[in-house]
């Protein structure tokens, strides 16, 4: 394939990606008992580092964050150098590669972390809202009525975040994603179904963007807006319900993430055929409508639709999940033109 997809790509003064392929963050819950990454998700990850950036699996910045098993943490002494292995093995490789950081919010369950700290016993979000249903993986457990965070809990949360990049760097990585999209934390403040507050966290555009901005910006200033970018689900469509009033609220995010001149934008889709009435189609054309700088699409692409599609103009970058779980190898069959493994279900049950 003779693309643009396959040229290199700067992101920045600091980073130049050598192809436009990212893989995707992908949770697969292998890390050990103690959220420390293991020695297969070292060579998982230094089987794929020929993507122009592989954005790690979400990675929980503290225990209350937790909503899945054995989702791997970097708020721990052992956490940081198992991930260090990791980033140590993608970088001989040639590869890069960020940490996409994480809080579950609501979708936490007191199952993952009281156990390991009894002080940390709150589900939390920002406004005491309950996902309906039960904990995927564990459908023993059904999710709980969170708390309404406090003002002196989210000053806590933009450290603890801040903190988490300043790990990741510690640990080797290239940069930092923040995770603000499907339906987690940081999403739940920018959708309306979610945030019900009426204090200066809620009730107008500005509001609900605050702490969301509060976290890129504590994470700028620990390590620079060249190593940070962001993840956005502008489309409810994952835990919460759709309010046609969510797009004043991104109308404004956007304009203000503009303005922190990030490493990339991420769009959180599983599939970017859906459209959205209140967004005007689809959610990779919003957000390219509304973001400036580099936009990274995700949900369904293959290697040809994202070429062209980045031909075209619709974005800059394309991450892809299933395709790499099942062919370590994607990019070089890309560059070859080979045939692709097929995804199935069955390769979640191990890391190859």
């Amino acid at each position: 394939m003779n693309s643009k997809l396959l040229q290199p790509y700067n992101l920045n003064s600091l980073i130049t990606l050598n192809n436009r392929i990212l893989m995707a963050p992908l949770t697969r819950c292998m890390a050990d008992d103690d959220l420390v990454p293991t020695q297969a998700m070292v060579e998982y990850y230094g089987r794929r580092a020929e993507a122009g950036l592989i954005i790690s699996e979400a990675i929980i910045i503290r225990p209350d964050g937790q909503g899945y098993p054995n989702t791997p943490g970097l708020f721990s002494s052992a956490q940081i150098e198992g991930w260090k292995k990791v980033t140590t093995k993608v970088k001989q490789q040639g590869g890069k590669i960020f940490a996409q950081l994480w809080h579950t919010g609501r979708v936490a369950h007191p199952f993952y972390f009281q156990k390991n700290n009894n002080d940390c016993a709150d589900v939390m979000a920002p406004s005491a809202i309950a996902v309906e249903g039960t904990v995927p993986r564990m459908r023993e457990l059904t999710y709980q009525v969170p708390k309404e965070i406090t003002e002196e809990d989210i000053t806590q949360l933009v450290n603890d975040y801040a903190q988490a990049a300043k790990n990741a760097i510690e640990a080797g990585f290239d940069g930092v994603e923040i995770h603000g999209a499907n339906g987690y934390l940081i999403d739940q403040f920018l959708h309306y179904d979610s945030n019900r507050r009426i204090d200066r966290y809620g009730e107008t555009p500005e509001n609900m963007s605050r702490f969301p901005l509060q976290v890129v910006d504590a994470i700028i200033a620990a390590i620079g807006h060249e190593r940070t970018a962001i993840r956005v689900s502008p489309g409810a469509y994952f835990n919460m319900a759709a309010d046609v009033k969510d797009r004043q609220v991104f109308d404004y995010f956007l304009s203000q993430l503009t303005t922190r001149d990030l490493a990339y934008l991420h769009e959180g889709m599983f599939d970017d055929s859906m459209t959205f009435d209140y967004l005007g189609g689809t959610v990779s054309a919003y957000l390219r409508a509304n973001y400036s700088n580099t936009l990274v699409a995700a949900g369904g692409y293959t290697a040809e639709s994202a070429s062209n599609a980045i031909d075209e103009n619709k974005f800059d970058l394309v991450a892809i999940g299933r395709a790499f779980i099942a062919n370590p190898d994607y990019v070089s069959k890309v560059k070859q033109n080979d045939e692709l493994v097929e995804y199935s279900e069955e390769m979640l049950t191990s890391l190859i």
